[in-house]
């Protein structure tokens, strides 16, 4: 799940990637945005909401990223926004206005 929040007077954009998953798991979110480091954005588990996230500010274009979850490279099930890669898999997509 990705929420987009337009700051005011700023180009960029504050988006949140949420992924719903049981504690106790090391998350990331790496994409296009990143160079695909696996490392440089960590999700951080809410007791509260049961869910990971993590904020990333985003000039608008379209990006692709995946969840990195105790290593593993995962898509976003909650976001129907896909596209091949390279790796014979997919990448999910999101579009920032």
């Amino acid at each position: 799940m990705i929420q987009i929040e337009k700051l005011p007077e700023s180009a960029l954009r504050k988006v949140t990637f949420v992924l719903t998953a049981h504690p106790g798991h090391t998350v990331f979110v790496a994409g296009s945005f990143s160079d695909w480091e696996p490392e440089r954005h960590e999700m951080v588990y809410s007791d509260a909401k049961g869910v990971y996230s993590c904020e990333v500010m985003l000039a608008p274009g379209v990006y692709e990223y995946k969840f990195v979850i105790d290593g593993e490279w995962v898509t976003d099930i909650d976001n129907d926004n896909f596209s091949a890669n390279d790796f014979g898999t997919l990448n999910s997509v999101i579009n920032i206005c």
